[in-house]
């Protein structure tokens, strides 16, 4: 069992906890769609550290661990791992409720999502910018009241043809694709992490490598 929080320190300085929110739909009907890949990493996380994710009162399923490994090999920072347990477009409310719970500040908070405009397979990440459509981030924003926050981008891809978008996302991974998704995951997983870790210029020179 990984070490646990001994409790946040000052409201967003580097003693904090992380906040690692994957975002999803919730039920086993969405388990698999492209949609939760966020929640998938979450979960990717929570196993390394065998930890359980739990019912919050917070509306979320939630995990305290440790992210990586930090100097002399001793466990990395303190997290709190959060997997909405509301609809995408309403992912703000547990995700503020759980920074309030937690007397974290949007500068601890990590919030995996799908990525429709990066190619599947690849990992982004960046601070802050606009949602590119996504509800799930357009609800953190306006619930936390910035944008202000890090973000792990979990490519996806773009729909084959015509095919809405809205649908895309809401279907599992294509035949093809399901072999790769292991470690797209655990390349995401790494990448939250880094950025915890070292910070996100460091992880962005690992992952944005062409």
């Amino acid at each position: 069992m990984s070490p646990r929080p001994t409790g946040p320190g000052p409201a967003g300085d580097d003693s904090s906890p992380w906040l690692v929110v994957g975002l999803g739909n919730p039920g086993p009907g969405y388990e698999k769609n492209r949609h939760n890949v966020g929640a998938m990493v979450v979960a990717e996380l929570a196993d390394r550290g065998g930890d359980r994710l739990s019912n919050h009162k917070a509306r979320a399923q939630v995990a305290t661990t440790r992210l990586g490994t930090g100097p002399g090999g001793r466990p990395g920072p303190a997290a709190i791992l959060g997997v909405p347990r509301a609809y995408m477009n309403e992912s703000g409310g547990p995700v503020k409720a759980l920074l309030s719970f937690y007397s974290l500040r949007p500068s601890r908070l990590i919030v995996v999502h799908d990525e429709l405009d990066i190619p599947f397979g690849v990992v982004r990440l960046k601070i802050g910018g606009g949602e590119g459509g996504h509800n799930g981030l357009r609800s953190i924003s306006s619930s936390v009241g910035t944008r202000d926050y890090l973000r792990v981008r979990v490519g996806i891809g773009r729909p084959p043809g015509r095919m809405d978008p809205a649908d895309y996302v809401l279907r599992d991974f294509s035949a093809a694709q399901r072999g790769d998704v292991t470690f797209l995951l655990a390349d995401a997983a790494d990448a939250v992490e880094l950025l915890a870790t070292e910070g996100l210029t460091a992880a962005q020179q690992r992952f944005h490598q062409p």
